[in-house]
């Protein structure tokens, strides 16, 4: 008799508002992520990987439910992970796997929300949407708010004052899987603070980019030290000779920010890179949702391909209960697909149209190579559209993605049809996933 192969340990690392164009294997001429780029070429990459939502909380929802955001309770910035979804650690707790999550949470703070609450064994990190790097309290750098102490250990409240957000998340998850004994799987998730506001970095991981202009080298700093840490992951892995059976997932929760509170001063907006595509953070524009996305398994897994089926946040959860033999929920409606035939078998992609709305009034749809952009703004405060939507015909903006990547040219006249065809559907779908 063959002895039954072990189940896979996971690992989902995720940055915060990191951009397409961030990382030295999507094309970036100035950041070094020799780390992460290793997980490219021992896995996929995908070229056309979405977020469910152009901002944090929705989007990470989507991810860790394989539900839309609106199906599962999280709309928008804001309301707390319902305690009746079933999410990914609670799943993967539920079939014996260790569960930990190091880092951002943004999806509750009440006794019932918290990561404890939602099937996380271990959690060591922040309930809301960021925290200053040093101080660790929570932090908007506006006048006349108040700024609190947002750092916990599990349910109580953990002070390491003065030292880097991102070296105790490196330290924390390397601690977790040295603990774990050999013969028991893990989940753990690694939710970066960076390089999401406030621009902190230290000295030592800035210095290599003296020769750019100041808010871009302390934006690099931080994208460095997240590198830097998942290195220091990977090696611990290999350590413990457990590299070859683990999936690492890399994935980022929606596109890099042109807030102007993330700059140095609060007022210049922030350097993120979404190129080829246009807009940023909660525009609906390929730029706040089209995102890095990586998945490494070298057991099991191709190495080093480049992936261009249309894919989601909403897969991750199938397609990792898949891997690791871990049945889904059957009692609520899952919208996210197993990606693992259209990766090992290049079989076409199984999701045949994602869609997106926000509490603007702003939404979109893509179908195969179309693309819908209803009441679309790129929320570049830079030019001053943060909140202004495309009025007149760009009210309805389509393009064919294939041959305009960057949505930079309205074909809404030419196409009435297929406007109306997209907008039917994407009503049809909002009409459907609000239902109570």
């Amino acid at each position: 008799m063959h002895a039954m192969p072990m189940r896979p340990n996971v690992v989902l690392l995720m940055p915060d508002d990191l951009g397409y164009q961030d990382l030295g294997c999507t094309g970036s001429d100035y950041l070094r992520t020799p780390h992460i780029d290793s997980l490219a070429l021992t896995g996929v990459r995908f070229s056309n990987w979405y977020a469910n939502a152009a901002m944090c909380a929705p989007s990470r929802a989507a991810l860790l439910t394989g539900r839309y955001p609106h199906r599962c309770g999280v709309p928008d910035n804001g309301p707390p992970l319902p305690p009746r979804e079933r999410a990914l650690p609670a799943l993967f707790k539920t079939a014996g796997y260790r569960t930990s999550l190091v880092g951002k949470w943004h999806l509750g703070n009440t006794p019932e929300t918290v990561p404890n609450a939602h099937g996380f064994d271990e959690f060591t990190g922040f309930h809301l949407g960021c925290i200053d790097y040093f101080s660790h309290r929570n932090y908007w750098g506006e006048p006349n708010r108040v700024n609190f102490h947002d750092f916990w250990r599990n349910r109580e409240e953990y002070f390491a004052d003065g030292e880097y957000l991102t070296d105790i998340q490196e330290r924390e998850a390397v601690n977790f899987i040295r603990r774990q004994p050999s013969e028991q799987p893990f989940f753990l998730s690694v939710l970066f603070g960076a390089p999401h506001y406030p621009m902190h970095a230290p000295e030592a991981d800035i210095r290599p980019f003296q020769h750019l202009d100041v808010e871009r080298r302390v934006r690099a700093g931080m994208i460095k030290s997240m590198d830097d840490a998942i290195g220091a992951i990977l090696h611990e892995l290999g350590r413990r000779n457990l590299r070859e059976n683990t999936i690492v997932a890399f994935l980022s929760d929606n596109g890099a920010t042109r807030e102007p509170r993330a700059g140095l001063n609060q007022k210049s907006p922030t350097t993120g890179f979404n190129a080829p595509f246009r807009g940023f953070k909660f525009s609906h524009f390929d730029g706040g949702i089209h995102v890095p996305a990586l998945l490494s398994w070298p057991a099991s897994l191709p190495a080093g391909e480049v992936n261009a089926g249309l894919a989601s946040h909403l897969d991750l959860l199938p397609t990792l209960c898949a891997a690791s033999g871990i049945a889904p929920p059957t009692d609520r409606t899952i919208d996210g697909h197993n990606l693992l035939p259209m990766i090992r078998e290049k079989a076409p992609s199984p999701t045949r149209a994602l869609f997106w709305a926000d509490g603007r009034g702003q939404g979109a749809v893509r179908q195969g190579d179309w693309k819908l952009v209803i009441n679309g703004s790129d929320f570049d405060y830079a030019q001053g559209k943060q909140y202004t939507p495309l009025q007149g015909e760009d009210a309805r903006f389509l393009s064919n993605l294939e041959n305009d990547p960057g949505e930079g040219r309205n074909v809404s006249g030419q196409y009435p049809a297929r406007v109306h065809e997209l907008e039917t559907l994407w009503k049809e779908w909002r009409a459907h996933v609000e239902k109570p």
